[in-house]
């Protein structure tokens, strides 16, 4: 697949309620991490760039100075950016990229990656990329196999008793880290389906897909063992560590 007909939309808009007090100050896209501090967006244009993915939307909303100040046009990051601010009345993810998509944001593209703003990885995109393209599918969706809950685990007998605690297992399950690429036409789908969303928060995950999927279309995962985190919320940002941050992406901060 030629990467000049891919754009990535990047999932930025959000109030980013579960990283408060933080994100009072900061948008959530926007907080530092790694012993350099730089915005975790940082850390996502880059990865994107390292790829050979140079079109980017950034999705905005809340605090969307903050990236339009920091990251301007994205010339000085060797890219190019284009703004779409959320339209007030409109919740939710889904509506956010149908929004842009009805401006002709995403014209002459024929692919969108859609990378959720506050997801963490090194996922390898041209080997995502290129399944795409090898399966033709209608939607690519990265998924990791296994998952560590952040609670506890109890199992109790019929008695009552608790007979075993397992503290935060690994669970065998295939999930989805936010990462997908579709083709445009997957917008025009989105587009009837959201006629029925007047004034009702769209998702992608839970709007979109599923109803792809009952549609039959091309639905197919990509499974990786990336390296991936969640920044969703104060608890998860604190554990971050800044050493291992520094490690896992130092090659994408080398210069090409």
């Amino acid at each position: 697949m030629n990467k000049d007909n891919i754009i990535s939309a990047i999932l930025c808009g959000g109030t980013g309620s579960r990283l408060r007090p933080l994100t009072y100050y900061f948008q959530k896209s926007m907080i530092p991490i790694g012993s350099k501090q730089k915005p975790l967006l940082e850390y996502i244009i880059k990865l994107l760039k390292f790829y050979g993915i140079y079109d980017i939307v950034l999705l905005v909303g809340y605090k969307h100075e903050q990236i339009l100040n920091y990251f301007e046009d994205g010339k000085r990051f060797g890219i190019k950016i284009k703004y779409f601010h959320d339209i007030e009345g409109y919740k939710g993810n889904g509506w956010a990229i149908l929004n842009a998509y009805d401006k002709g944001i995403f014209n002459g593209f024929e692919n969108i990656l859609v990378y959720y703003g506050d997801i963490i990885s090194n996922i390898n995109l041209l080997e995502m990329i290129e399944q795409h393209k090898k399966r033709n599918s209608f939607v690519t969706l990265a998924v990791s196999k296994g998952y560590k809950l952040p609670i506890g685990i109890v199992k109790i007998d019929n008695d009552m008793k608790i007979i075993e605690i397992k503290e935060k297992p690994i669970i065998d399950a295939n999930v989805g880290i936010g990462i997908f690429l579709l083709k445009i036409e997957a917008l025009e789908i989105l587009k009837n389906i959201s006629k029925n969303y007047k004034n009702i928060e769209l998702d992608l995950m839970n709007d979109l897909l599923p109803n792809l999927i009952k549609m039959n279309k091309n639905i197919d995962a990509y499974i990786t063992n990336c390296f991936w985190y969640d920044i969703g919320s104060t608890e998860k940002y604190e554990k971050l560590d800044s050493n291992m941050i520094d490690s896992t992406f130092n090659f994408i901060f080398e210069k090409k």
